[in-house]
């Protein structure tokens, strides 16, 4: 089983419909006592929308303290666009800390005439490096999935980096450490690679990743 967070700002159905098609089995959480009852194997982490909005129901919720201690047991985790922002300790969005989990901040695009903010459709991501809740499609150069964002996230540490892409610039599109993976791009909305990495994800917390 895998919990995937509801904080009121995440597009729920879309993600649990994803992790079911590849045989996961969702439930959804909205405190630490759900999270706790649930017994699961694996943490979701989606949000769409203001960073700020996601990181204060975390808060008031309590499951920002259980974000942090998932991660810190090195339990299978994922966060998609707004989950993997939040993770860092600040955001220029708001000027607001997010949970500190990772070093590192959040920054709005610069915006030009040649490319608009949100940053919003496909765009190709180049896989740095190797890891086993991705594989299946990390040596490819080339794939594209679908982006919704007008900040990106930028960490001190950049072996944290496992993804990149190019809007204007190169940017983080996902990032992993031990079991805690995250996605900028959201994986529901990105076809066959997307549920290629939710199928992987939920053989890791299943514990026969491939």
């Amino acid at each position: 089983m895998i919990a995937v967070i509801d904080n009121g700002i995440c597009n729920l159905r879309s993600v649990t419909k994803a992790l079911e098609t590849v045989g996961g089995e969702p439930v959804v959480v909205r405190t630490p006592g759900e999270l706790a009852e649930a017994r699961v194997r694996g943490l979701v982490l989606p949000g769409v929308g203001a960073l700020r909005d996601c990181v204060a129901s975390l808060r008031e919720t309590g499951l920002a303290d259980s974000v942090r201690d998932w991660i810190g047991a090195d339990r299978p985790f994922l966060g998609v666009c707004l989950g993997m922002q939040a993770l860092f300790e600040r955001s220029e969005e708001g000027d607001i800390e997010g949970l500190g989990v990772f070093a590192g901040e959040v920054r709005r695009f610069v915006r030009s005439p040649e490319f608009k903010i949100p940053h919003m459709g496909w765009n190709t991501v180049r896989f740095a490096q190797p890891d086993s809740a991705l594989r299946g499609y990390l040596a490819v150069e080339g794939e594209s999935f679908y982006f919704v964002h007008s900040y990106h996230c930028v960490p001190r540490d950049a072996e944290l980096v496992l993804a990149d892409c190019d809007y204007g610039g190169v940017f983080t599109a996902a990032i992993g450490r031990g079991r805690c993976f995250a996605t900028q791009f959201h994986p529901e909305k990105s076809q066959s690679k997307g549920l290629e990495l939710y199928r992987n994800f939920v053989r890791l917390a299943a514990g026969n990743a491939a």
